[in-house]
């Protein structure tokens, strides 16, 4: 298969030379960019397109989804694909919004993201299994949510569903890159806008226990 122009837009050097050698191994790609981080990549990007754009999430500077959003937003037919490690549904519907077709974990074997990139670039949607789990998963949770949930704002929303999946505070923390003390304040509001003192009521009184 020919794609005209690839970019991957990775800031760990290994794994950035190991799909650029993938690519080349098993894409007849006349264009391929690397770059380590998401400003770099929005300068270039902007000026001269690709066809397929491969993100990480977490880059130094900039993230990967701020940078598919404004990218998205000057060049609507590029086509879009994470790779992460991260899996949490949050950042999964951040990314989708921003302009992502495609998410994949790096866990991913590399034939496979190969496979992936073919058919993104045929006008599918791939995404890993793991991910089309979290993404039905997250659904549900919202059908059972109540009037109290509605209360809370987003960012409290997402807190407390993290919460209902049994993460703890720093591991929330490191999903949502946030800080731990700030995840605690949430969670304070949290309880004060429900009228509860601990998780499992919160989580009975919004209907996701």
């Amino acid at each position: 298969m020919v794609i005209k122009s690839i970019a991957i837009i990775e800031d760990d050097e290994s794994i950035r030379q190991f799909l650029a050698e993938q690519i080349r191994l098993h894409i007849d790609v006349e264009r391929l960019d690397e770059f380590a981080d998401a400003e770099t990549a929005l300068v270039k990007l902007s000026a001269e397109p690709v066809e397929i754009a491969l993100f990480d999430v977490q880059l130094p500077g900039m993230n990967g989804i701020d940078c598919m959003r404004r990218l998205k937003i000057i060049h609507p037919r590029m086509q879009m694909m994470v790779l992460t490690v991260y899996d949490n549904a949050d950042t999964i519907f951040d990314a989708l919004r921003a302009g992502a077709s495609s998410y994949l974990l790096k866990n991913t074997a590399p034939e496979k993201i190969i496979d992936a990139i073919q058919d993104l670039y045929n006008g599918g949607s791939p995404i890993s299994s793991q991910i089309a789990r979290k993404v039905i998963e997250a659904f549900r949770v919202k059908e059972n949510v109540n009037e109290y949930f509605q209360v809370l704002s987003r960012r409290e929303q997402e807190i407390l569903e993290e919460l209902s999946r049994g993460f703890h505070y720093k591991e929330i923390a490191d999903k949502l890159y946030i800080g731990f003390e700030t995840v605690r304040t949430h969670i304070r509001h949290i309880y004060e806008k429900l009228q509860v003192n601990s998780r499992v009521e919160a989580l009975k009184k919004t209907g996701l226990l």
